[in-house]
């Protein structure tokens, strides 16, 4: 293992599991970006933006990094800013999972909420606007602006490079979509390299994204709300279909693969797996899809992995877990390899 001084030399080289396989050869596997610190993908492109605003000047020495989060990228910005010398204040909700809060204070960021105690809406044009409005107002401060930063993208180009190194080729990139870095600057990078991969994006029902009424979801850190805008980091030009699941769905897939693998992942992810799950066998015989897990489901133990908070939000649905546990179990990698040894 190769000794490092920073935390951030520890980001990617992320591994890959195969969750499900058909017996037709189409494989579907998980980038496991939890494997990365902070425990999400989103460090990767807090690095980028932090390094791509001082190559423009516009983050000095001991300067002051200002974002609106749910709390992934906030971990990020926290770990960059702490190793770089700046400070970073994180405008935050309460609809944030508490341990990513609880976190990134640690890590020495200054939380600022746009809401008060036990409103646990998500209120993401609230805390945009105000993180606006903070860094507009201090002449050292620099608002990174997640949404509408071109180095948001650029932060996962070398997601898409492990992929073909680990593979050689993707079928289809099937991946959550909040900001929209994580998969288009993956989609956008894999083609720049060659790599024509079907590109579907999964949000929430409730986000505007791709459409279609909106209304309030409790998947963190993905889609976009009503009264928020889509920002420029949602690249349609490479967008080739848009899914959108439920919190039901979403979450009980999260529930299901712990259940069943071990595995925890986070509840954006358990959309996308559900997703991809629903529909394996109509994509090519043969095909290689990925989905970019972006989180794991460790800073969810009190939300989507607890009956209460789930019950009191008339999210828990056996039914729709039982479902996917059939699933797993019909594509189970193990079983295909059985068929074969048959």
């Amino acid at each position: 293992m190769a000794l490092v001084t920073r935390v951030t030399d520890l980001i990617g080289n992320t591994p890959l599991f195969e969750l499900a396989a058909t017996d037709t050869g189409t494989r579907l596997l998980l980038k496991l970006e939890q494997f990365n610190p902070t425990g999400a993908a989103k460090i990767r492109m807090a690095r980028e933006m932090v390094r791509d605003a001082e190559r423009r000047g516009l983050l000095k020495d001991g300067g002051h990094i200002i974002e609106s989060t749910s709390g992934n990228t906030g971990l990020g910005l926290a770990v960059v800013a702490a190793e770089r010398g700046y400070r970073f204040t994180a405008v935050v909700d309460h609809h944030a999972c508490k341990d990513k809060l609880r976190a990134m204070r640690a890590m020495g960021a200054e939380l600022v909420y746009v809401a008060d105690d036990g409103d646990d809406s998500l209120a993401t044009s609230a805390r945009e606007d105000l993180a606006e409005a903070m860094a507009a107002a201090r002449p050292d401060a620099y608002f990174t602006e997640q949404h509408n930063n071109d180095a948001n993208a650029l932060g996962y180009y070398a997601v898409a490079e492990e992929l073909l190194d680990d593979l050689g080729s993707v079928d289809i990139l099937l991946s959550a979509v909040g900001t929209g870095g994580s998969l288009f600057g993956t989609a956008r990078r894999l083609r720049e390299l060659g790599c024509a991969a079907r590109v579907i994006g999964v949000e929430p029902i409730g986000s505007i994204a791709f459409g279609g009424e909106g209304g309030p979801y409790w998947q963190s850190g993905t889609g976009t709300p009503p009264g928020a805008t889509v920002g420029t980091a949602v690249d349609y030009s490479l967008l080739d279909e848009g899914v959108k699941v439920s919190d039901v769905d979403a979450f009980a897939t999260a529930r299901a693969v712990a259940a069943k693998l071990g595995l925890l992942i986070g509840g954006s992810a358990g959309g996308s797996v559900h997703a991809a799950l629903t529909r394996l066998e109509q994509f090519p015989a043969g095909s290689t899809v990925v989905t970019i897990v972006c989180d794991g489901g460790e800073k969810y133990l009190d939300t989507v992995f607890d009956d209460d908070w789930m019950n009191e939000r008339d999210l828990l649905d056996e039914s729709s877990e039982s479902a996917v546990l059939e699933l797993l179990d019909r594509y189970s990698p193990a079983r295909r390899d059985l068929v074969g040894a048959r």
